[in-house]
């Protein structure tokens, strides 16, 4: 392949095959320097923020919708053209015609649909609804074959937050192809894949691949159509650095008018980026404002992006987050920083622009980042709690330099790698019902199998473990074959043809199993063999109820006796989940992660025997349980850090939130502490943290006047949120977080 697009850009390898990797490894230009070059926004950026933050202004007094159209099932070309303002806007298109507006998607589930219109005061036309009236979704398929056990494990809160009844998202495109060989080439790619494919034995895969391999190559077609409805043809390659973004983001946006995805990630583009921008600047065409206002522009498009959800997945996923995450950094195998002036650019949107929870940003953390940028990052963090950093140095040896973050905390090769998402299971819970003999505390109501349940007056630490293998050997095979129901169906009636096109034809899938309340759990098993603990019993003789006499380690205090537990119970669970088969021969990953839904995880279980009363929320990820830990910050962080990334492929995540005076007096001071701290926790093998640095004044401030903090943004757990997003109880969970006073 050669085209004039390509001029000055160097290796051979790229052009041979799609190989975007190649392409940057023979094209970027490293930086490690610090942020003097970058440019405030221009007056036309100012103007065109201004409007978006009056839309959104208008959204919050709305309830947190602006509008939906209840017309017209989202795909990507059934709407006219949609500006924020034609006349300002360097980068184009928006998902529906008007910016803000919601479109539905159906194909997940019509009832679900019906529900998230409703939930806003607006009802699904009849159109629509007669469009699918003989169509299967994607939820009616997964219910049509849920067994009840399956279904009560749903109900009581053993495993919650099933993509089951709303797209399972986590799937990164790679954007970057389209604008490097422009869609006629994706295109030519996969039909010689489809034709050699059709050559070999029809048995059940291949089918299958050779149907998905047409719905990509139309839906390839429908980006180049949804491209034309904006005035562009992206048959071929940019030629340009502003043609490389817009082409870049056609195809993003192609993604999030196909699929309301739990996780739309944008991927890894900042290095790729920055290999057209400086050609640009070298050739004259660009200069720093306006290299500046090409990234500024693409980012205002990421904060429109919008989908419609029920109110149920709002307490899961609180804040109206897609998780737009963008990785910025790591290091090359070769031992190259991925650090370009764009990786500047790209956070220097957050000053630009103003705070924003969106695009999710991800700093790839590696030892031997340049210094400069560490500093840089640390200040940003300070400045507005918008990042989050994940360890290139254990993720690097798995999947190369060239992944990218799915969701909150999860790698994958960009283009090569594709997931299964599937939310988490109670490790909390998992106790409780192993202590009732399969029956629900809460209810009553018998979940798993029946057995006798624990007989004794108090808990032994040996006969408590015991109970809890027969049910997590249980919760496995349910978890597993919950997971294998959902992604049949999901590939059969809501299959993502436009980001599945953006991948290898053949690639690797992994099945994202997570975990929620292993602090809850390492707490209670820890006070049952180090304290004493008596179980309380209702009339019917369920365990409701414990009296914890005596005093036990907490896991956060950098303690063995206990962090011990934690990675043990971790590894049972992902051991006894490696024993069953997996839809399509997925590899089995765990995650400790809990989004927002940490709070529901709470309510929906009973009281346990670390003290904590029912209903009460759990702490978010991997964190230590809100303020047991007593050792200070570093005792915090190297407990969590013992959890290894090597049982938990799909991310550990950590929440960390200290207070400005407890980094020191002065901003550089409290900088080069926090690069320090960043350093020990990921030097210790640590995969991942949210940084906050607040007091907690600020939220109480915040909540009693939220019109005076429009852009306060935290990290919650593996993604930020707008703080007047999440609701009092969500905001109340928060202010109950340890916040750290002292290293």
């Amino acid at each position: 392949m050669n085209y004039d697009a390509w001029e000055n850009f160097n290796g051979v390898n790229w052009k041979k095959e799609i190989n975007v990797r190649d392409f940057i490894q023979t094209n970027h230009t490293p930086y490690s320097g610090n942020e003097e070059f970058l440019e405030d926004a221009t007056e036309r950026t100012k103007k065109l923020v201004g409007k978006l933050d009056e839309l959104l202004d208008q959204e919050q007094k709305s309830g947190g919708v602006l509008d939906i159209d209840t017309d017209t099932v989202s795909s990507l070309t059934n709407y006219t053209s949609g500006y924020l303002d034609k006349n300002l806007e360097i980068i184009v298109g928006i998902q529906t015609d008007k910016p803000l507006k919601r479109g539905v998607n159906p194909f997940g589930g019509l009832n679900m649909t019906q529900k998230a219109c409703e939930a806003y005061g607006y009802k699904l036309s009849d159109k629509v609804k007669n469009e699918f009236q003989y169509r299967t979704t994607h939820n009616d398929g997964v219910f049509r074959v849920y067994s009840d056990e399956i279904k009560a494990a749903r109900n009581c809160g053993i495993i919650t937050g099933l993509p089951d009844a709303y797209g399972r998202g986590r799937i990164i495109g790679d954007y970057r192809r389209v604008a490097l060989y422009g869609i006629d080439v994706l295109i030519k790619n996969k039909t010689n894949d489809k034709t050699m494919l059709g050559n070999q034995e029809m048995n059940v895969e291949n089918i299958r691949q050779l149907e998905e391999l047409y719905q990509q190559i139309a839906f390839l077609g429908k980006l180049k159509k949804m491209a034309k409805i904006y005035g562009y043809d992206i048959s071929n390659p940019a030629q340009n650095a502003k043609e490389a973004i817009q082409w870049l983001y056609f195809a993003y946006l192609g993604a999030i008018k196909e699929q309301n995805g739990a996780a739309m990630s944008l991927g890894r583009v900042s290095t790729f980026l920055d290999i057209y921008i400086e050609r640009d600047i070298k050739k004259g065409i660009l200069n720093e404002k306006s290299a500046q206002e090409l990234f500024d522009d693409f980012v205002i498009k990421l904060r429109m992006a919008r989908h419609l959800r029920t109110q149920e997945y709002n307490e899961l996923f609180a804040g109206d987050p897609l998780w737009i995450t963008e990785a910025i950094g790591g290091m090359s195998e070769n031992g190259n920083t991925l650090i370009t002036k764009s990786s500047f650019r790209m956070l220097h949107t957050l000053y630009t622009l103003g705070t924003s929870a969106e695009p999710n940003l991800t700093i790839l953390w590696a030892d031997s980042l340049p210094e400069k940028f560490k500093r840089y990052v640390a200040k940003v963090s300070y400045d507005t709690a918008a990042l989050q950093y994940e360890n290139d140095d254990i993720m690097r040896p798995e999947f190369g330099d060239d992944y990218a973050i799915a969701c909150c905390v999860s790698a994958m090769r960009v283009g090569k790698d594709m997931q299964f998402f599937g939310a988490r299971a109670n490790l909390a819970k998992l106790l409780l019902l192993s202590l009732n003999g399969g029956r629900d505390e809460m209810s009553g109501t018998q979940v798993a199998p029946k057995k006798a349940p624990y007989a004794g007056e108090y808990l032994e630490y040996e006969k408590v473990l015991e109970c809890m293998l027969f049910y997590r050997e249980w919760l496995a095979k349910t978890y597993v074959n919950a997971m294998n129901i959902i992604h049949y169906m999901h590939d059969k009636y809501a299959y993502e043809k436009t980001q599945m096109a953006l991948h290898d034809t053949v690639v690797h899938r992994f099945m994202a199993f997570g975990v929620a309340g292993m602090s809850v759990l390492s707490d209670s098993l820890s006070a049952i063999k180090y304290a004493k603990v008596k179980v309380l019993r209702d009339g019917n003789g369920l365990i409701y109820d414990f009296e914890t006499i005596g005093e036990y380690p907490a896991f956060g205090n950098d303690d063995d006796n206990v962090d011990s537990i934690a990675k043990e119970q971790v590894t049972l669970f992902i051991n006894e989940l490696k024993k069953h088969r997996t839809y399509r021969d997925a590899e089995h990953t765990l995650s400790i992660l809990t989004i927002t839904s940490n709070v529901v995880y709470g309510k929906k279980t009973g009281a346990t025997p670390d003290g904590r009363k029912a209903g009460a929320p759990f702490a978010p990820g991997a964190n230590p349980m809100h303020n047991r830990e007593k050792n200070g910050a570093l005792a915090s962080l190297n407990s969590v850090a013992k959890l290894t990334y090597d049982i938990c492929k799909d991310g550990i995540s950590n929440t960390f939130t200290i207070v400005p005076d407890a980094l020191g007096h002065t901003l550089e001071e409290r900088y080069k502490n926090l690069v320090t701290i960043l350093n020990g926790y990921f030097n210790s093998k640590a995969h991942h943290i949210n940084i906050n640095v607040l007091n907690k004044e600020t939220l109480i401030e915040a909540i009693a006047h939220p019109e005076k903090y429009p852009n306060l943004t935290i990290r919650v757990s593996g993604y930020a949120v707008n703080f007047h997003k999440l609701s009092k109880t969500q905001q109340a969970e928060i202010m109950s977080r340890t916040f750290h006073e002292s290293i």
